[in-house]
């Protein structure tokens, strides 16, 4: 029924008293209003060059760490471009640089679960 209704009234709808408190139905309306643009910042970040990644990840201003991470993990985890990645997450938050010590201990002596 949503896109149905017009652009006035998904807006109306969305700020509406009555369903403030239901993010899943206020998620719907959202996705209604700009279903031409979701999707589309996943689908431009997937396309960036390592160093514009890089780039992407340090700015924290952008909105986009949280994405440009995932990203870059699934390349490191598929073998590309893994010494850049891991310079950039060295030089990150203390989880990061956790993450980066883990993939290259699994990467040495395999994934056996242990410290050592």
């Amino acid at each position: 029924m949503l896109p149905n209704l017009s652009r006035q009234e998904l807006i109306a709808l969305y700020y509406s008293k009555c369903v403030k408190e239901d993010r899943v139905f206020r998620e719907a309306v959202f996705n209604t209003l700009f279903k031409d643009k979701v999707g589309m910042r996943e689908e431009r970040i997937k396309n960036l060059p390592i160093d514009e990644l890089i780039v992407e990840f340090h700015d924290k201003k952008s909105g986009n760490v949280a994405l440009v991470r995932k990203e870059m993990r699934e390349r490191y985890k598929a073998g590309k471009d893994r010494g850049p990645i891991a310079m950039a997450f060295n030089n990150a938050t203390k989880s990061d640089q956790l993450w980066v010590k883990w993939q290259i201990r699994k990467e040495r002596y395999g994934n056996t679960g242990s410290n050592y």
